[in-house]
């Protein structure tokens, strides 16, 4: 047999499955969850970061956090300013929704963003899943507040005031001159469609911001595969379909 049919009686009879291949379904699943998105013509994110973002979602689904929007928004700060590195995926529709250019914080770096933080003023970006909250209206215009899911890593995201905003040093003129301005520490974006890109991810929707940071990566209890993939063949290895009880 394919340890990779998709059909329905054998995968809604995951707990025959041993753990092993379990695991093996599960990681087939999520690349082809990945190759089946219709990105249209923006580069894709690196497979590598879109599957620990899905971890992540998939976690944060278990935990009953996340609100009815199949909604993802994948960051990647390993990638230079210069270039679009903001991801939002409707994931019923598989399909992309924005690719845009998104700044980091000041004391983050120049170009490229090395330099994580979760302290108060620190005016550094902080890598790692949260939940999208509410809207406000402030002295960027309207912006969206952010609730940083992970302990000593992002969870002071509120408190720190770190939004997704618009920013008049975000823009392709910009970009093409080096690189982006950068914020205090917020996601920020060009005004052109920072309002529907927000009204698309609010409300208990999943972002995560990836970076070259392996301390990260050993630390995040949300980037815990296992209990992902016991997740994900719970639900008979497919993304949009309602939980089952584990």
């Amino acid at each position: 047999m394919d340890v990779f049919s998709s059909d329905t009686d054998v995968l809604d009879n995951t707990e025959h499955f041993g753990s092993e291949l379990k695991r093996q379904i599960a990681e087939q699943s999520i690349l082809n969850y990945y190759n089946n998105i219709d990105f249209g013509d923006a580069a894709k994110p690196e497979y590598s970061t879109f599957r620990k973002a899905m971890i992540g979602y998939l976690n944060l689904q278990n935990q009953k956090k996340l609100g009815e929007k199949q909604v993802i928004t994948i960051i990647d700060y390993s990638l230079p300013s210069t270039e679009k590195r903001l991801w939002v995926i409707n994931l019923k529709a598989k399909k992309l929704l924005f690719h845009e250019l998104v700044a980091h914080g000041r004391n983050s770096g120049n170009l490229y963003a090395s330099n994580f933080s979760n302290r108060m003023n620190s005016n550094a970006t902080s890598l790692g899943f949260y939940i999208t909250g509410e809207t406000y209206t402030g002295k960027f215009g309207r912006a969206l507040r952010l609730d940083g899911q992970e302990l000593g890593i992002n969870n002071r995201a509120r408190e720190r005031g770190v939004v997704m905003h618009g920013a008049d040093y975000v823009s392709e003129a910009i970009a093409a001159a080096g690189r982006l301005g950068r914020s205090l520490g917020c996601p920020a974006l060009a005004w052109d469609n920072k309002d529907e890109i927000i009204d698309a991810i609010m409300n208990k929707t999943v972002m995560y911001i990836n970076g070259s940071d392996f301390q990260y990566d050993a630390k995040s209890l949300l980037l815990n595969a296992e209990q992902a993939f016991e997740t994900l063949a719970s639900r008979g290895f497919e993304f949009t379909r309602k939980l089952r009880s584990l």
